[in-house]
């Protein structure tokens, strides 16, 4: 089976992987164009680009999917099958219809639960208990396509979102794998998405990081997580930015929202009880724990986390 592969960051490639691993013929990949990346902005190749490059297979970064450009190399690709992981473009229906197999997609969540851009921080943000990859038959809509296949994975009472994309990244190659040799044998069942079950989970924007401390312990921490590695959670001190990496529950503390209620350990005032801030990472220094920050901050009891 002749098939492109499109993805770009380091989530998808455990996926491109699979299909080398499987001997596919990988006619070539599509990622998005490079970037500059790390502190001296130096531009260097996407993950999924440099696993491609070490494997030889044909590399191509158009700027748009719209252009016809893509649609042109595509069609002289001629693959039997199209695999998105990650890629961050929408496929013009043209792309859609081009495989005579289709184009499929493993999505990081349990559809139809968190369709859309971010489902792994998402899913953490909402204190969910349980998620997952799944793969589909893409179609117009936004993650609404047949369903094929889905794994299942429980989330750990502390995982952050960075620990958690680290084990569906492996997942998702493994429901790819299966996913294509059912694909390939004749065997892949489509199974309708129920759309009244849809939740979604929309790009993560900054103005969420910007901890409210009128929020409940629990869904501050889960919060807390769900942002970390990025962008990381973050609030003010005496004007400057304090980022967070980690948090939990604490009983037996009462005061209002973002005040500071220890002396020895960061412990802050929030919805119906407190938090401890167990991780932070001071504007210009390194990421500390939070006795760490106290020990070096010398706040008192009573000052005040405050919001943008």
């Amino acid at each position: 089976m002749r098939v492109v592969f499109m993805g770009t960051p380091g989530f998808a490639v455990p996926c491109l992987h699979a299909l080398i691993r499987e001997n596919y013929d990988i006619a070539g990949v599509f990622s998005q164009p490079d970037k500059p990346r790390g502190r001296g902005h130096k531009t260097s190749p996407v993950p999924v680009k440099e696993l491609a490059l070490q494997h030889e297979i044909p590399v191509y970064q158009p700027e748009n999917m719209r252009d016809g450009h893509a649609l042109s190399i595509l069609r002289e690709l001629a693959p039997d099958l199209i695999v998105v992981v990650a890629y961050g473009r929408i496929l013009l229906p043209e792309i859609l219809s081009l495989p005579q197999y289709g184009c499929i997609n493993v999505h990081a969540s349990l559809l139809p639960k968190l369709r859309g851009a971010a489902p792994i921080q998402w899913s953490i943000i909402n204190g969910d208990g349980e998620t997952g990859v799944t793969t589909m038959f893409m179609e117009e809509g936004i993650d609404t396509g047949d369903m094929i296949l889905s794994l299942k994975t429980k989330i750990l009472p502390d995982e952050t979102a960075g620990e958690l994309f680290e084990r569906l990244a492996p997942l998702g190659a493994t429901a790819l794998a299966e996913t294509t040799a059912l694909i390939a044998s004749g065997n892949a069942v489509r199974q309708k998405q129920d759309d009244s079950l849809a939740t979604y989970a929309p790009m993560i924007k900054k103005e969420l990081a910007n901890l409210d401390f009128t929020k409940e312990p629990k869904a501050l921490c889960d919060l807390i997580r769900g942002l970390n590695p990025a962008p990381m959670a973050f609030t003010r001190l005496d004007g400057k930015v304090l980022k967070v990496a980690g948090a939990k529950p604490v009983s037996g503390f009462f005061g209002g929202p973002g005040e500071i209620l220890d002396e020895k350990r960061l412990i802050a005032g929030c919805g119906s009880g407190a938090v401890e801030l167990l991780s932070v990472r001071p504007e210009g220094k390194k990421p500390m724990t939070g006795a760490e920050f106290l020990r070096g901050k010398r706040l008192t009891a009573g000052q005040m986390f405050t919001r943008d």
